[in-house]
Protein backbone atom coordinates (compact mmCIF):
# COMPACT_ATOMS: atom_id res chain seq x y z
CA UNK A 1 0.00 0.00 0.00
CA UNK A 2 2.90 2.26 0.23
CA UNK A 3 3.64 1.99 -3.31
CA UNK A 4 -0.16 2.97 -3.87
CA UNK A 5 0.42 6.17 -1.67
CA UNK A 6 3.10 6.90 -4.34
CA UNK A 7 1.94 6.82 -6.96
CA UNK A 8 -1.08 8.79 -6.26
CA UNK A 9 1.29 11.34 -4.77
CA UNK A 10 2.89 11.37 -8.47
CA UNK A 11 -0.26 11.58 -9.64
CA UNK A 12 -1.78 14.45 -7.87
CA UNK A 13 1.71 16.10 -8.70
CA UNK A 14 0.73 16.61 -12.07
CA UNK A 15 -1.80 19.40 -12.80
CA UNK A 16 -4.06 19.73 -16.15
CA UNK A 17 -6.52 22.46 -16.70
CA UNK A 18 -8.90 20.01 -17.82
CA UNK A 19 -10.91 16.54 -17.31
CA UNK A 20 -8.49 13.83 -18.51
CA UNK A 21 -10.71 10.48 -19.24
CA UNK A 22 -8.98 7.23 -18.39
CA UNK A 23 -10.81 4.29 -20.56
CA UNK A 24 -10.09 0.90 -18.40
CA UNK A 25 -11.14 -1.79 -20.68
CA UNK A 26 -11.33 -4.87 -18.28
CA UNK A 27 -14.39 -5.24 -15.88
CA UNK A 28 -11.53 -6.87 -13.66
CA UNK A 29 -9.79 -3.76 -13.33
CA UNK A 30 -13.41 -1.64 -13.11
CA UNK A 31 -14.32 -4.06 -9.67
CA UNK A 32 -10.58 -3.46 -8.34
CA UNK A 33 -10.94 0.22 -8.79
CA UNK A 34 -14.05 0.27 -7.19
CA UNK A 35 -13.27 -2.08 -4.17
CA UNK A 36 -10.22 0.36 -3.59
CA UNK A 37 -11.93 3.26 -3.86
CA UNK A 38 -9.63 4.91 -6.41
CA UNK A 39 -12.03 7.12 -7.73
CA UNK A 40 -12.20 8.98 -4.63
CA UNK A 41 -8.40 8.91 -4.22
CA UNK A 42 -7.84 10.98 -7.26
CA UNK A 43 -8.09 14.37 -8.77
CA UNK A 44 -11.10 15.86 -9.77
CA UNK A 45 -10.03 16.13 -12.92
CA UNK A 46 -9.46 12.49 -13.56
CA UNK A 47 -12.37 10.62 -14.96
CA UNK A 48 -12.27 6.82 -14.96
CA UNK A 49 -13.97 5.42 -17.60
CA UNK A 50 -15.49 2.01 -17.71
CA UNK A 51 -15.38 0.20 -21.14
CA UNK A 52 -16.35 -2.84 -22.81
CA UNK A 53 -14.68 -5.38 -20.60
CA UNK A 54 -17.52 -7.67 -19.79
CA UNK A 55 -18.12 -10.64 -22.01
CA UNK A 56 -21.49 -11.25 -20.24
CA UNK A 57 -22.73 -7.86 -21.24
CA UNK A 58 -21.86 -7.96 -25.17
CA UNK A 59 -22.70 -11.78 -25.56
CA UNK A 60 -25.40 -11.82 -28.40
CA UNK A 61 -29.19 -11.77 -26.86
CA UNK A 62 -29.38 -15.04 -30.16
CA UNK A 63 -26.81 -17.02 -28.68
CA UNK A 64 -28.64 -16.82 -24.84
CA UNK A 65 -32.18 -17.22 -26.67
CA UNK A 66 -30.52 -20.13 -28.87
CA UNK A 67 -29.02 -21.93 -25.68
CA UNK A 68 -32.09 -21.62 -23.95
CA UNK A 69 -34.37 -23.48 -26.39
CA UNK A 70 -31.63 -25.97 -26.83
CA UNK A 71 -32.20 -26.45 -23.26
CA UNK A 72 -36.04 -26.52 -23.29
CA UNK A 73 -36.39 -27.70 -26.81
CA UNK A 74 -33.96 -30.41 -27.33
CA UNK A 75 -33.18 -31.72 -23.67
CA UNK A 76 -29.83 -31.36 -24.02
CA UNK A 77 -27.31 -31.01 -20.72
CA UNK A 78 -26.86 -27.44 -21.49
CA UNK A 79 -23.50 -25.99 -18.96
CA UNK A 80 -22.52 -22.29 -18.78
CA UNK A 81 -20.63 -20.31 -16.51
CA UNK A 82 -22.48 -19.21 -13.74
CA UNK A 83 -23.22 -15.33 -14.66
CA UNK A 84 -24.93 -16.12 -18.55
CA UNK A 85 -27.83 -18.19 -16.09
CA UNK A 86 -28.90 -14.61 -14.86
CA UNK A 87 -29.03 -12.94 -18.61
CA UNK A 88 -32.34 -11.99 -19.66
CA UNK A 89 -33.26 -11.63 -23.32
CA UNK A 90 -36.46 -9.87 -24.64
CA UNK A 91 -39.77 -12.52 -24.46
CA UNK A 92 -43.30 -11.80 -23.71
CA UNK A 93 -44.28 -11.37 -20.16
CA UNK A 94 -44.51 -14.60 -18.80
CA UNK A 95 -42.14 -16.15 -21.21
CA UNK A 96 -39.10 -17.76 -19.82
CA UNK A 97 -36.45 -15.07 -20.22
CA UNK A 98 -32.95 -16.67 -18.45
CA UNK A 99 -31.17 -19.91 -18.63
CA UNK A 100 -32.15 -19.47 -15.06
CA UNK A 101 -35.99 -19.50 -15.68
CA UNK A 102 -35.60 -22.39 -18.19
CA UNK A 103 -33.59 -24.54 -15.59
CA UNK A 104 -36.89 -23.35 -13.17
CA UNK A 105 -39.16 -24.83 -15.83
CA UNK A 106 -37.30 -28.24 -16.07
CA UNK A 107 -34.42 -27.74 -18.62
CA UNK A 108 -31.44 -29.36 -17.89
CA UNK A 109 -28.96 -26.06 -17.14
CA UNK A 110 -25.75 -26.49 -15.10
CA UNK A 111 -23.60 -23.78 -14.00
CA UNK A 112 -19.72 -24.47 -14.38
CA UNK A 113 -16.98 -23.03 -13.14
CA UNK A 114 -14.64 -24.11 -16.32
CA UNK A 115 -13.88 -25.69 -19.55
CA UNK A 116 -13.00 -29.14 -17.72
CA UNK A 117 -16.41 -29.26 -15.84
CA UNK A 118 -18.29 -29.45 -19.53
CA UNK A 119 -15.86 -32.34 -19.82
CA UNK A 120 -16.31 -34.27 -16.71
CA UNK A 121 -20.15 -33.79 -16.82
CA UNK A 122 -20.19 -35.07 -20.61
CA UNK A 123 -17.96 -38.41 -19.71
CA UNK A 124 -20.25 -38.82 -16.53
CA UNK A 125 -23.68 -38.54 -18.95
CA UNK A 126 -22.79 -40.55 -22.35
CA UNK A 127 -25.68 -41.34 -23.56
CA UNK A 128 -26.67 -37.29 -23.42
CA UNK A 129 -26.10 -34.43 -25.55
CA UNK A 130 -23.94 -31.78 -23.62
CA UNK A 131 -23.81 -28.33 -24.90
CA UNK A 132 -21.31 -26.25 -23.05
CA UNK A 133 -22.35 -22.38 -23.81
CA UNK A 134 -19.13 -20.81 -23.63
CA UNK A 135 -19.05 -17.03 -24.25
CA UNK A 136 -15.98 -15.09 -22.75
CA UNK A 137 -13.05 -13.19 -24.27
CA UNK A 138 -9.74 -14.60 -25.04
CA UNK A 139 -8.43 -15.69 -20.98
CA UNK A 140 -11.54 -17.90 -21.31
CA UNK A 141 -11.74 -18.79 -24.55
CA UNK A 142 -8.17 -20.15 -24.66
CA UNK A 143 -8.94 -22.76 -22.16
CA UNK A 144 -11.93 -24.22 -24.19
CA UNK A 145 -9.28 -24.06 -27.59
CA UNK A 146 -7.22 -26.44 -25.05
CA UNK A 147 -10.05 -28.67 -24.58
CA UNK A 148 -10.87 -29.42 -27.97
CA UNK A 149 -7.46 -29.61 -29.14
CA UNK A 150 -6.66 -32.50 -26.53
CA UNK A 151 -9.75 -33.77 -27.64
CA UNK A 152 -13.51 -34.43 -25.94
CA UNK A 153 -16.03 -36.86 -25.46
CA UNK A 154 -18.28 -37.23 -28.70
CA UNK A 155 -21.36 -36.28 -26.74
CA UNK A 156 -20.10 -32.80 -26.14
CA UNK A 157 -20.35 -29.86 -28.21
CA UNK A 158 -19.50 -25.90 -28.10
CA UNK A 159 -21.88 -23.46 -28.65
CA UNK A 160 -19.37 -20.51 -29.02
CA UNK A 161 -19.62 -17.01 -28.01
CA UNK A 162 -16.30 -15.93 -27.98
CA UNK A 163 -15.07 -12.44 -28.55
CA UNK A 164 -11.59 -10.93 -29.20
CA UNK A 165 -11.54 -7.51 -26.62
CA UNK A 166 -9.11 -5.63 -29.12
CA UNK A 167 -11.83 -4.96 -31.75
CA UNK A 168 -14.09 -3.35 -29.48
CA UNK A 169 -11.23 -0.70 -28.93
CA UNK A 170 -10.42 0.23 -32.39
CA UNK A 171 -14.02 0.67 -33.11
CA UNK A 172 -14.75 3.48 -30.73
CA UNK A 173 -10.98 4.67 -31.76
CA UNK A 174 -12.00 4.93 -35.26
CA UNK A 175 -15.31 6.04 -34.31
CA UNK A 176 -14.09 9.86 -34.26
CA UNK A 177 -15.31 10.64 -30.59
CA UNK A 178 -13.97 7.43 -29.09
CA UNK A 179 -14.78 9.17 -25.11
CA UNK A 180 -11.62 9.11 -23.90
CA UNK A 181 -8.04 10.34 -23.30
CA UNK A 182 -6.22 7.61 -22.84
CA UNK A 183 -6.53 3.98 -22.25
CA UNK A 184 -5.51 1.58 -19.61
CA UNK A 185 -5.81 -2.10 -21.51
CA UNK A 186 -6.41 -5.12 -20.07
CA UNK A 187 -3.77 -7.18 -18.05
CA UNK A 188 -5.26 -11.01 -18.26
CA UNK A 189 -5.54 -10.53 -22.12
CA UNK A 190 -2.29 -8.97 -22.52
CA UNK A 191 -0.84 -12.63 -20.66
CA UNK A 192 -2.43 -14.11 -23.04
CA UNK A 193 -2.15 -12.40 -26.33
CA UNK A 194 1.00 -10.44 -25.61
CA UNK A 195 1.13 -6.68 -24.30
CA UNK A 196 1.76 -5.53 -28.12
CA UNK A 197 -1.49 -6.19 -29.52
CA UNK A 198 -2.62 -2.71 -27.90
CA UNK A 199 0.41 -1.21 -29.81
CA UNK A 200 -2.46 -0.13 -32.42
CA UNK A 201 -3.78 2.42 -29.81
CA UNK A 202 -0.29 4.17 -30.08
CA UNK A 203 0.55 3.97 -33.03
CA UNK A 204 -2.22 4.48 -35.49
CA UNK A 205 -4.28 7.02 -32.65
CA UNK A 206 -1.29 8.55 -30.88
CA UNK A 207 -3.55 8.25 -27.78
CA UNK A 208 -1.71 6.74 -24.08
CA UNK A 209 -1.67 3.42 -23.01
CA UNK A 210 -1.18 1.40 -20.56
CA UNK A 211 -1.37 -2.67 -19.96
CA UNK A 212 -2.26 -2.76 -15.86
CA UNK A 213 -2.41 -5.77 -13.62
CA UNK A 214 -5.13 -5.64 -10.66
CA UNK A 215 -3.51 -4.59 -7.67
CA UNK A 216 -3.91 -0.86 -6.78
CA UNK A 217 -0.54 -0.34 -7.38
CA UNK A 218 -0.73 -1.44 -10.70
CA UNK A 219 -4.01 0.28 -11.85
CA UNK A 220 -2.17 3.57 -10.41
CA UNK A 221 1.42 3.21 -12.10
CA UNK A 222 -0.93 2.68 -15.73
CA UNK A 223 -2.92 5.83 -14.76
CA UNK A 224 0.42 7.84 -13.94
CA UNK A 225 2.25 6.39 -17.04
CA UNK A 226 -0.83 7.65 -19.58
CA UNK A 227 -1.28 10.68 -17.85
CA UNK A 228 2.49 11.50 -17.77
CA UNK A 229 2.39 11.17 -21.46
CA UNK A 230 -0.38 13.29 -22.00
CA UNK A 231 1.38 15.97 -20.05
CA UNK A 232 5.07 15.65 -21.86
CA UNK A 233 3.58 14.87 -25.72
CA UNK A 234 5.47 11.37 -25.52
CA UNK A 235 3.18 8.22 -27.04
CA UNK A 236 4.18 5.27 -25.69
CA UNK A 237 2.79 1.65 -24.76
CA UNK A 238 3.84 0.94 -21.05
CA UNK A 239 3.77 -2.49 -19.44
CA UNK A 240 2.81 -1.72 -16.12
CA UNK A 241 2.29 -5.33 -15.62
CA UNK A 242 5.67 -7.20 -16.31
CA UNK A 243 5.68 -9.70 -14.07
CA UNK A 244 2.51 -11.30 -15.79
CA UNK A 245 2.30 -10.23 -19.27
CA UNK A 246 5.12 -10.77 -21.23
CA UNK A 247 6.04 -10.03 -24.72
CA UNK A 248 4.51 -12.25 -27.42
CA UNK A 249 1.98 -13.27 -24.49
CA UNK A 250 1.17 -17.20 -23.80
CA UNK A 251 2.50 -18.96 -26.87
CA UNK A 252 0.92 -21.96 -26.25
CA UNK A 253 -2.75 -20.48 -25.54
CA UNK A 254 -1.88 -18.58 -28.60
CA UNK A 255 -1.33 -21.68 -30.66
CA UNK A 256 -4.29 -23.79 -29.56
CA UNK A 257 -6.41 -20.64 -30.09
CA UNK A 258 -4.69 -20.54 -33.90
CA UNK A 259 -5.08 -24.24 -33.87
CA UNK A 260 -8.75 -24.68 -33.40
CA UNK A 261 -11.02 -20.87 -33.68
CA UNK A 262 -10.99 -19.01 -37.00
CA UNK A 263 -11.29 -15.69 -36.00
CA UNK A 264 -14.71 -13.92 -37.69
CA UNK A 265 -16.82 -11.08 -37.61
CA UNK A 266 -19.13 -10.84 -34.88
CA UNK A 267 -22.72 -9.64 -33.11
CA UNK A 268 -22.39 -7.59 -29.82
CA UNK A 269 -25.64 -6.95 -27.81
CA UNK A 270 -25.80 -3.54 -28.05
CA UNK A 271 -23.63 -3.02 -30.73
CA UNK A 272 -23.80 -4.65 -33.97
CA UNK A 273 -21.09 -5.76 -35.88
CA UNK A 274 -17.45 -5.73 -34.93
CA UNK A 275 -15.24 -6.84 -37.95
CA UNK A 276 -13.36 -9.75 -37.10
CA UNK A 277 -13.96 -9.88 -32.79
CA UNK A 278 -15.29 -12.96 -32.78
CA UNK A 279 -13.87 -16.84 -32.75
CA UNK A 280 -15.47 -19.77 -34.41
CA UNK A 281 -14.58 -23.61 -34.73
CA UNK A 282 -12.89 -24.67 -37.74
CA UNK A 283 -14.39 -26.82 -39.87
CA UNK A 284 -12.14 -29.71 -38.47
CA UNK A 285 -14.15 -29.39 -35.22
CA UNK A 286 -17.38 -29.38 -37.02
CA UNK A 287 -18.45 -32.36 -35.07
CA UNK A 288 -18.49 -30.54 -31.67
CA UNK A 289 -19.62 -27.24 -32.80
CA UNK A 290 -23.40 -26.94 -31.54
CA UNK A 291 -24.41 -24.42 -34.19
CA UNK A 292 -24.33 -26.99 -36.56
CA UNK A 293 -25.20 -30.12 -34.77
CA UNK A 294 -28.80 -28.73 -33.72
CA UNK A 295 -31.49 -26.68 -34.99
CA UNK A 296 -30.80 -23.03 -35.04
CA UNK A 297 -33.21 -21.45 -32.52
CA UNK A 298 -31.76 -18.03 -32.76
CA UNK A 299 -34.39 -15.76 -34.12
CA UNK A 300 -33.25 -13.87 -36.83
CA UNK A 301 -35.49 -10.95 -35.96
CA UNK A 302 -33.09 -10.77 -32.80
CA UNK A 303 -29.70 -9.96 -34.24
CA UNK A 304 -30.94 -6.35 -34.65
CA UNK A 305 -28.04 -3.90 -32.98
CA UNK A 306 -29.18 -2.23 -30.28
CA UNK A 307 -31.09 -5.13 -29.00
CA UNK A 308 -31.04 -4.71 -25.45
CA UNK A 309 -34.54 -4.38 -23.06
CA UNK A 310 -36.55 -1.48 -23.10
CA UNK A 311 -35.05 1.71 -21.62
CA UNK A 312 -31.57 -0.10 -20.69
CA UNK A 313 -28.85 1.84 -22.04
CA UNK A 314 -26.09 -1.17 -20.85
CA UNK A 315 -24.86 -0.74 -24.43
CA UNK A 316 -23.88 2.73 -24.03
CA UNK A 317 -22.39 1.98 -20.50
CA UNK A 318 -20.22 -0.67 -22.03
CA UNK A 319 -19.17 1.79 -25.10
CA UNK A 320 -17.76 4.23 -22.11
CA UNK A 321 -20.40 6.77 -23.16
CA UNK A 322 -22.20 6.84 -19.93
CA UNK A 323 -21.74 5.56 -16.14
CA UNK A 324 -23.94 3.18 -15.32
CA UNK A 325 -25.69 5.22 -13.07
CA UNK A 326 -26.87 6.96 -15.78
CA UNK A 327 -28.83 4.65 -16.89
CA UNK A 328 -32.65 5.59 -17.24
CA UNK A 329 -33.35 2.21 -15.03
CA UNK A 330 -30.44 1.66 -12.84
CA UNK A 331 -31.48 1.39 -9.59
CA UNK A 332 -35.13 2.09 -10.09
CA UNK A 333 -36.08 -0.96 -12.91
CA UNK A 334 -33.25 -2.46 -12.98
CA UNK A 335 -31.32 -3.84 -9.78
CA UNK A 336 -28.71 -7.12 -9.08
CA UNK A 337 -31.99 -8.78 -7.47
CA UNK A 338 -33.92 -7.93 -10.51
CA UNK A 339 -31.51 -7.50 -13.36
CA UNK A 340 -32.95 -5.78 -16.85
CA UNK A 341 -30.12 -5.54 -18.86
CA UNK A 342 -26.77 -7.64 -18.71
CA UNK A 343 -24.27 -5.37 -17.33
CA UNK A 344 -26.14 -5.65 -13.47
CA UNK A 345 -25.80 -9.68 -14.01
CA UNK A 346 -22.04 -9.88 -14.52
CA UNK A 347 -19.56 -9.49 -11.55
CA UNK A 348 -17.33 -7.78 -14.33
CA UNK A 349 -20.37 -5.44 -15.06
CA UNK A 350 -20.03 -1.83 -14.89
CA UNK A 351 -23.73 -1.29 -13.28
CA UNK A 352 -23.18 -4.48 -10.68
CA UNK A 353 -20.21 -3.48 -9.83
CA UNK A 354 -20.75 0.29 -9.23
CA UNK A 355 -23.90 -0.82 -7.13
CA UNK A 356 -21.74 -3.43 -5.23
CA UNK A 357 -19.81 -0.60 -4.30
CA UNK A 358 -22.35 1.53 -2.85
CA UNK A 359 -23.39 3.65 -5.58
CA UNK A 360 -27.19 2.87 -5.73
CA UNK A 361 -29.04 6.04 -6.86
CA UNK A 362 -29.51 7.24 -10.67
CA UNK A 363 -28.48 10.81 -11.97
CA UNK A 364 -30.86 12.41 -14.09
CA UNK A 365 -29.59 12.23 -17.28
Amino acid sequence: MDHARAWLDKIHALDFDRTIKIMNVCGGHERSITQAGLRGALPKWVELVPGPGCPVCVCPEEDVYQAMQLALQDKVILVAFGDMLRVPVNVKKGEVRSLAEAQAAGADVRPIASPLDARKIALENPDRPVVFFAAGFETTTAPTAAMLAEGIPDNLSILLSGRLTWPAVAMLLESGSPGFDALVAPGHVSTVMGPEEWAFVVDRHEIPAAVAGFAPESLLASFYSVLRQLKSGERFLDNCYREVAHPGGNPTGRRLLDGTLDVVDANWRGIGIIPHSGYALKPAYAKHDARLLFPDHADPTRRRAGEMPPGCDCAQVVLGKIYPNQCRIYGKACTPRNPVGPCMVSDEGACRIWWAGGVRVAVDA
